[in-house]
C-alpha cells in the first residue's frame, strides 16, 4: 500500500496538466522502427535511458530484458515509473513484471478487459512511444512489428488521460519472489 502514495501525489500533480482539449494532436516529430531485428528495442531504450521524470508503462506482453533494465535504471535515477500490464503477464513464464515490481516500480494489472492490448510508453508528458511493438524478445528478433516515437506534449496528455482510466480499474501486481536455493 506505502507504494500507492507516491504514484497519487504524482497523479495528482499530473492530471490537471493533462490537455482536456479533444482537438488534433499533431505530434512535432515522428521516428519510425520495424522489427524484425530493425533496433526497436535499442530505440526504446535509448527513449527510456533519455527519460527525466515520468514513464508511464502499458503492455500487452513484457518479456524484454533490456527494456525492463532500461525501467529499473530510470527509476534508480529518480524517474517515477509506473506500469501497467494485461493480466496474462501475472502467468506468463518470462515475464519482467517480477523484475520491474521487485525493483520497487509501481507495477498493477489490467483485468478489465478481455486482452489489455495496449504498447504504450509516456515520456515525460512530451514522448510517447507505440504501435504493434510488443516489449518483447521476439518482437524485436522474429515478427514484423512497427514502432513510433511520436513528439507532442498535447498527444502524449490525451494518452495520459487514457492511461489514468486504465488505473482506476487496475490491481496491484505482487510479485514472486525468486525462489531461494536449498542448500546442499
Amino acid at each position: 500500500m506505502k507504494a500507492i502514495f507516491p504514484l497519487l501525489a504524482l497523479l495528482l500533480l499530473v492530471a490537471p496538466a493533462v490537455a482536456q482539449d479533444h482537438g488534433p494532436f499533431t505530434p512535432s516529430s515522428v521516428d519510425v522502427w520495424f522489427s524484425p531485428k530493425g533496433g526497436c528495442t535499442d530505440a526504446c531504450v535509448a527513449t527510456i535511458d533519455g527519460a527525466k521524470k515520468t514513464i508511464f508503462v502499458q503492455a500487452y506482453s513484457f518479456t524484454s530484458p533490456p527494456i525492463a533494465q532500461a525501467l529499473v535504471r530510470a527509476k534508480n535515477r529518480g524517474v517515477s515509473v509506473q506500469i501497467i500490464l494485461d493480466k496474462g503477464q501475472m502467468t506468463e513464464k518470462y515475464t519482467e513484471a517480477d523484475t520491474v515490481a521487485l525493483a520497487g516500480i509501481s507495477t498493477f494489472i489490467d483485468k478489465k478487459h478481455a486482452i489489455a492490448h495496449n504498447k504504450v510508453m509516456i515520456i515525460d508528458g512530451a514522448e510517447v512511444i507505440t504501435g504493434s511493438f510488443n516489449f518483447t524478445r521476439g518482437a524485436e528478433d522474429s515478427n514484423a512489428e512497427n514502432m513510433l516515437i511520436l513528439k507532442g506534449k498535447k498527444l502524449a496528455g490525451r494518452y495520459i488521460e487514457n492511461w489514468l482510466v486504465h488505473l482506476r480499474h487496475s490491481d496491484i501486481f505482487v510479485p514472486t519472489p525468486a525462489p531461494v536455493p536449498t542448500p546442499p
